[in-house]
């Protein structure tokens, strides 16, 4: 504790109101100086709460300061007590003596005390032992017969709980049977508990159906050679080519043929048309220039002359055309309608191919149908055979538990009837009594050894001896018994006598009241008076030492007082050395003023 920590403590102990508010480390620092260090280690160290003015005294001290009342400083409080020393010193000396028989009366009355006290404890004592001993019987009577009731409801609980079991285990036992019976051919089971018990005639019957559906559906729907069309590769999607050799495939050569008809028949169309337009044209520009040229012929017949030189450079440019004509429609005709007859084809092509990519999608709609369907049974088949294989596992450990189970019991079977065997046939019960134990019938040996009580060898022991020995064990159990049973009587007497005495004593104690009575009504007024008195004493005791004290005081600070003090003594004790001594100052004094 830090020396800041221990001025705060020594406030709280004076009673200071505001100490808990205070922090000892503040006021660390006041002990580092060294003018306050020594005064506040006394401080803490001395001071206690006897050295705190009271308030009624500091209450009496202002009103005599208010009153206006000198009060007396530290010398003239002196001059005061020398005036008051001589009946003091009297009243000193006859206290002493007082003190000395208020000494020994209070030694009497310390023993009176101690021998009413004594007393007194050892009443309570006894009172108390008797409460405590029936309070104890009457809670260990308590305690077994809880215990009793408790052991009885625990073993009747316990064969409950017990019997509840095993006839869970019997029933487990029955069900767990009852699972694995084997069932009548033709029965079936209501609430299979295993997958194998499960008939799967219809699910067996409904998946053929669904196998068979679709098998007719499939022939139904998929024509002969879909295969080799879904196999096929990128290269049959190419033109038809009309020149080719198609004599592998009698419907692609029936195409080709209605193909090239439609082509020759699309070629002399063309021909025909283009032949009647030109037909068209050339007369629409004949009557076009006769129109033209009529009013100018009927004109202009004199410019004949003229006329018959442009019809014979007109005859001339119209044999031109006529070759150019010939030879367009032997060469580039041809050629152009021809291949305007090959992009003909390409629309019946393209919808030939639509129908076939429409085919195409329409089968793998269909596979795509057929093939959920076969995925669903396979995964249900799957299902299934994971079932059965998990349950065959489980099975499988069943059977080990079980075989280990059978196992264990058959071995604790076998050691219990070799347990119940008798290891020595002699030993056996036979027709023809016995009359002496056998000297290896250990256990027949050490009965009798243990209830005759005898541990000497004997040779021979008979069965009748076991039996006399064994019937006077019985007669001393009964005599004990009974022995018990009067001394029980005996004891519930001494108890009823000994509750009766402690119903007396409690009586006595308490006489009609609620609290205990320790002392009787006068024994207690003498006890308080005796108790006021001891009271008065110590007062005056703590007077007269007090008193002593201050004189003390006075006589360490003042010699002049102890002079007197021994003065007083002589004068009490030895008038011869008083007057001594008064001589001899008196011869001192008259030296003096000579």
């Amino acid at each position: 504790m830090s020396c800041g920590e221990r001025f705060v403590q020594t406030l709280k102990k004076l009673g200071y109101p505001k100490a808990s508010t205070l922090d000892g480390e503040d006021f660390d620092w006041l002990f580092e100086t060294t003018d306050a260090k020594a005064f506040l280690d006394w401080f803490c160290a001395s001071c206690t709460e006897k050295n705190v003015v009271s308030e009624e005294k500091l209450h009496a001290f202002n009103e005599l300061k208010a009153s206006g009342k000198a009060v007396l400083d530290d010398k003239t409080l002196e001059e005061v007590m020398k005036t008051c020393q001589p009946s003091s010193s009297k009243a000193s000396a006859l206290e002493e003596v007082a003190v000395e028989k208020l000494e020994e009366e209070l030694h009497s009355l310390q023993k009176s005390q101690a021998l009413y006290l004594q007393r007194r404890n050892k009443l309570q004592m006894l009172a108390s032992a008797n409460v405590y001993s029936s309070l104890k019987l009457r809670d260990k009577e308590d305690e077994e017969a809880k215990a009793l009731n408790e052991t009885l409801s625990d073993l009747q609980m316990t064969s409950n709980k017990m019997n509840h079991e095993l006839q869970a285990v019997v029933e487990g036992v029955q069900k767990l049977l009852s699972f694995y019976c084997p069932l009548e051919k033709g029965q079936t089971s209501s609430s299979p508990i295993f997958l194998f018990q499960v008939l799967l005639d219809k699910y067996l019957s409904c998946e053929e159906q669904s196998t068979a559906a679709l098998t007719q559906f499939t022939k139904e729907h998929f024509f002969e050679g879909f295969s080799k069309c879904m196999e096929g590769t990128d290269n049959d999607f190419e033109l038809i080519q009309l020149d080719g050799d198609a004599r592998d495939d009698p419907a692609l050569e029936e195409k080709c043929k209605e193909m090239m008809r439609l082509q020759l028949a699309y070629i002399s169309a063309r021909h025909k048309l283009i032949e009647a337009k030109a037909k068209n044209a050339s007369l629409q520009a004949g009557l076009q220039w006769v129109e033209g040229n009529a009013s100018a012929a009927q004109s202009k017949a004199s410019n004949k002359d003229r006329l018959m030189v442009r019809i014979t450079s007109l005859k001339d440019e119209t044999s031109q055309i006529e070759s150019h004509i010939e030879s367009i429609k032997k060469e580039t005709l041809p050629a152009s309608v021809q291949q305007r007859a090959q992009l003909l084809n390409m629309p019946v092509v393209k919808g030939d191919y639509d129908l076939q990519i429409a085919r195409h999608k329409l089968y793998a709609s269909r596979q795509g149908l057929v093939g959920t369907h076969l995925m669903k049974q396979r995964a249900s088949f799957e299902l299934l055979q994971l079932g059965f294989e998990l349950e065959l596992v489980k099975q499988r450990n069943v059977n080990r538990e079980l075989k280990t189970v059978i196992q264990e019991l058959r071995q604790s079977a076998e050691k219990m009837e070799a347990r119940l065997l008798m290891p020595d046939a002699s030993l056996l019960a036979s027709s023809k009594p016995k009359v002496n134990i056998d000297s290896r019938d250990t256990a027949s040996h050490g009965l009798f050894q243990l209830l005759d009580g005898d541990q000497t060898q004997k040779l021979f022991r008979t069965y009748s001896g076991l039996e006399s020995v064994a019937q006077k064990l019985s007669q001393d159990v009964q005599s004990l018994k009974d022995q018990l049973a009067v001394s029980k009587q005996e004891q519930s007497f001494v108890i009823s006598k000994l509750e009766s005495n402690l119903k007396t004593l409690q009586d006595r104690m308490y006489c009609d009241r609620t609290e205990l009575m320790l002392s009787t009504p006068e024994l207690s007024s003498s006890f308080q008076q005796i108790y006021s008195q001891l009271e008065k004493l110590n007062q005056i005791l703590m007077d007269v030492l007090e008193d002593l004290r201050v004189k003390r005081k006075i006589l360490q600070s003042s010699k002049f007082a102890k002079l007197k003090k021994e003065l007083y003594v002589y004068f009490f004790q030895n008038e011869e050395l008083l007057k001594s001594i008064v001589q001899s100052l008196e011869s001192q004094a008259d030296i003096h003023s000579s």
